[in-house]
């Protein structure tokens, strides 16, 4: 029997989408919010909110994705799922970062880069 024969879920691309323009937005929010000096001149005011929207679209494509599996599959199996999904992307967003916060000079951190590479290799891994 041919896998492609199997009746699948349809997907929804439009939550796709949805979901990039809400992390966008976030992304846009934390990049701009620096350089603004007020509420006012914000490029991006309350894209803090866009947070909750990723998060809404996130759960329910999850429950979605899952409705059908939640009695073959146990807890530890689920969260081992989703470790083994999501973690990449977390160890190369800490290590960008990291690297990102080690190389920027800064007012409000000048002696950031007197501290050892180990130390914040330490931090990253302990955060």
């Amino acid at each position: 029997m041919n896998n492609n024969d199997l009746a699948t879920k349809p997907h929804y691309p439009i939550l796709d989408g949805l979901r990039g323009i809400a992390a966008i937005i976030v992304v846009t929010f934390h990049l701009a919010e620096p350089l603004s000096t007020s509420n006012l001149d914000k490029l991006v005011n309350h894209g803090y909110l866009a947070v909750d929207l990723f998060y809404l679209l996130s759960g329910f494509v999850i429950g979605y994705a899952y409705d059908d599996r939640w009695h073959k599959m146990t807890v530890g199996s689920f969260f081992k799922r989703r470790i083994e999904r999501l973690q990449p992307m977390v160890v190369l967003g800490m290590t960008l970062g990291a690297i990102g916060f080690y190389f920027t000079d800064s007012t409000l951190w000048p002696l950031i880069h007197t501290v050892p590479v180990w130390k914040m290799l330490l931090g990253m891994l302990i955060g």
